[in-house]
Order: structure tokens, then C-alpha cells, then sequence
């Protein structure tokens, strides 16, 4: 997943503590690089907590959970779209799958998907991705 405000990707980590940070914007999960996070106030366009405020929250299983207080709601995602969020991979490309092109109704994921089928089939010793 790439940072969503400058596109810059990860590169394999080093053993400790990530310097990526995660949160979530418009209801989709998040990075942000350690550059973009030199900037000022980086993490004001970010969601908030309804119950405490804090920006540390994690979209994962249909849910956004706060990291802070423990507060979990439903991911709503009304407006399709990628709120201000940078695109990568097959997205930049500008082809059918771009906005108001005829996939729009489902963003592309530049093969996310056919790495994650790989890697799961690697890891549970199944044959190939289908």
C-alpha cells in the first residue's frame, strides 16, 4: 500500500518498530511515509474518533477501531471515490478503471489482489492463484 499523500511505496522493512504510520481517511485504511510525516500537522486530514478525538485508528473488517480508546464503528463508505487519496499502480495508467471510466464502480488495485492470492497460496502450500 502505498503512502496516500505522495504515492511513495514501501520498501522491504528492517527488523523494529515500522516508521510508516497507519490511520484511516475517508473510512479506507491508510499510510503515510516518513517523509510526508515530516511535514507540518501531517495527520489533520486524517479521521478522527467520534468518542475521543485521536487519529490513531485502524479500518479493518468492515469496522474502524480507535487504537487509543477502543471505540469500534462500522466502516461506511457512501461516496464512492478516492477522496483526495494518491492513486498508484494500475490507477495511474488512466485507463478504463479510472473515475467515470467504465470500471469506476470498482477501483482498480494495480494486482494487489493477484499478489495477496500468490502470497496466501505460497504461505498455505496450495497450488496457483486462480
Amino acid at each position: 500500500m502505498p503512502c496516500y499523500r505522495c504515492g511513495a511505496r514501501q520498501t522491504d522493512p528492517v527488523r523494529g518498530a515500522s516508521p510508516w504510520k497507519r490511520g484511516v481517511k475517508a473510512e479506507r485504511q491508510v499510510l503515510v511515509c516518513p517523509s510526508c510525516q515530516a511535514g507540518r500537522d501531517w495527520a489533520d486530514d486524517l479521521d478522527r474518533c467520534s468518542a475521543c478525538g485521536s487519529a490513531a485508528l485502524v479500518c479493518r473488517l468492515g469496522e474502524v477501531e480507535c487504537r487509543d480508546c477502543g471505540h469500534t464503528r462500522p466502516a461506511v463508505r457512501d461516496e464512492p471515490g478516492d477522496a483526495g487519496l494518491v492513486r498508484s499502480g494500475a490507477d495511474l495508467a488512466g485507463g478504463a478503471g479510472g473515475p467515470g471510466g467504465a470500471g469506476a464502480e470498482r477501483p482498480s488495485d494495480g494486482g494487489l489482489s493477484e499478489e495477496v492470492a500468490a502470497a496466501l497460496s505460497r504461505v498455505l502450500k496450495r497450488g496457483p492463484a486462480v
